[in-house]
C-alpha cells in the first residue's frame, strides 16, 4: 500500500536498493494525487505499463506494484514481456491482501455488564466490526459501521438493548477490510 506519489517514489528506491541485483524493477502505482511507472530499461511500453493496467483492471487505488526480473534477454519478445508483466503484477497483488476501504460511522454502544453478553453473541453473529471496546464501570463498544448502514444499525442495537444502552454516532473514519 502507498498513499502519494512521493510515498511510491521512496519504495521504488529501497525496492532498487534491496534488488540491486536484478536486471529490471518495473513499477506502478496509482494514489490520489497522481499514478505513474517505470519500465526500468525494458522496451517502453512492455513492462511498467502493463503493471499499471494491471492495478486499473482490478480497480484497485493507493497501491504500488513491483515487477523484479532477473534474466534479461530477448527470448520472449516484447508481446511476452507485456504478457508476464501483466501476470505476474496481478499474481502478486492478488496474494498481497486487497482491501476495501470504507467510510464508516463509529458508534459508541456504552452499557451495563449484564448486557455485554447477549451484545457480543450479536456482535460476532451480525457481522459487525468492533473496534475497540472499554471496560470501566460500564462497557462501552465502539463499532464500525458503513455510514449507509448507520441509522439500521442504531434501530437494530436499541431493540436489542431495550434502549437500556447509550447509543451515539462519536466519529467517522476509513475502515478497511480484507477481501475474501
Amino acid at each position: 500500500p502507498t498513499k502519494t506519489k512521493k510515498e511510491s517514489k521512496e519504495i521504488i528506491i529501497k525496492v532498487n536498493e534491496k534488488y540491486s541485483d536484478a536486471t529490471h524493477n518495473c513499477t506502478a502505482y496509482i494514489v490520489s494525487d497522481g499514478e505513474g511507472f517505470d519500465d526500468d530499461g525494458e522496451p517502453g511500453g512492455t513492462a511498467g505499463m502493463p503493471v499499471l493496467d494491471t492495478i486499473r483492471n482490478m480497480g484497485l487505488v493507493d497501491v504500488i506494484a513491483v515487477v523484479t526480473r532477473y534474466f534479461g534477454g530477448t527470448l520472449l519478445g516484447t508481446g511476452g514481456l507485456v504478457r508476464a508483466y501483466s501476470a505476474s503484477a496481478k499474481q502478486g497483488l492478488l496474494e498481497s491482501g486487497i482491501v476495501e476501504r470504507t467510510m464508516c460511522d463509529i458508534i459508541s454502544v456504552k452499557t451495563d455488564y449484564d448486557l455485554v453478553g447477549k451484545l457480543q453473541y450479536s456482535f460476532s453473529n451480525g457481522g459487525y466490526m468492533v473496534v475497540d471496546t472499554v471496560y470501566e464501570n460500564d462497557v462501552t463498544f465502539f463499532i464500525a459501521s458503513p455510514k449507509a448502514d448507520t441509522e439500521r444499525l442504531i434501530k437494530e442495537l436499541t431493540e436489542l438493548t431495550n434502549g437500556r444502552a447509550e447509543i451515539e454516532t462519536v466519529a467517522e473514519k476509513y475502515v478497511d477490510k480484507k477481501c475474501e
